[in-house]
């Protein structure tokens, strides 16, 4: 797999690697699939999840690792998927707004959890080079595909968080392709929290006695 972390080409004057293009163009269809609501969301994921596995494996072991968590948190969303899609009447996943008891207990348990992995990056400097920023952005992503497996519009709010800090830091740690490719994660994100939003309001809307359903 030694070609994974090979130059693909030269973007601006820094090196792009395949690694690094391969699997930002799998997560930007990962996440146009997830706007549409589809399962192949899910598996896209996955694929994205084990090519970066294969490409850190062996020299960047915590991120080889991170990849590995990633990995079975798509597999778990892709099951709650498969167990939601009738529930619409359309044959996909419906979509709502988290409780306030839901966004507390998220927002608590991700700030947990990055101060827990951070704390982790730092006893062994060899699993990230950057242990606070890493931490966040490692624990913002396993929120939102945790949101996203719950059909919970938060799941966009919480990309665009994990944006913000994740930009800088690709083009920081020379992977620009990553940082130009969020440019187009940002406009995704922000289609889909609107479709997300508007189809949530629709659900929750009754349905009047004698009109069309």
């Amino acid at each position: 797999m030694n070609w994974l972390n090979s130059e693909a080409f030269t973007l601006f004057g820094q090196r792009i690697l395949w690694s690094d293009m391969v699997g930002n163009i799998l997560g930007l269809t990962a996440l146009a699939l997830g706007w549409r609501r589809s399962l192949w969301t899910w598996p896209v994921q996955i694929l994205s999840g084990a090519i970066l596995f294969a490409a850190f494996y062996g020299h960047l072991t915590g991120s080889a690792g991170k990849q590995v968590v990633v990995v079975v948190v798509a597999l778990w969303g892709w099951w709650q998927w498969n167990r939601g899609k009738d529930r619409s009447g359309d044959g996909q996943i419906p979509v709502r707004f988290a409780t306030w008891r839901e966004r507390a207990a998220m927002l608590g348990a991700a700030a947990l959890g990055t101060v827990a992995v951070a704390l982790l990056f730092k006893a062994y400097p060899t699993l990230s080079w950057d242990p606070w920023p890493d931490a966040y952005i490692f624990v913002g992503t396993i929120a939102a595909m945790y949101a996203q497996a719950r059909g919970m519009v938060e799941f966009w709010f919480a990309w665009l968080l994990v944006d913000l800090v994740g930009v800088p830091l690709n083009f920081a740690n020379g992977y620009a392709f990553s940082g130009f490719v969020y440019v187009i994660y940002g406009a995704l994100v922000l289609w889909g929290l609107r479709d997300w939003w508007l189809r949530s309001r629709k659900a929750s809307q009754p349905v009047l006695e004698g009109a069309p359903a």
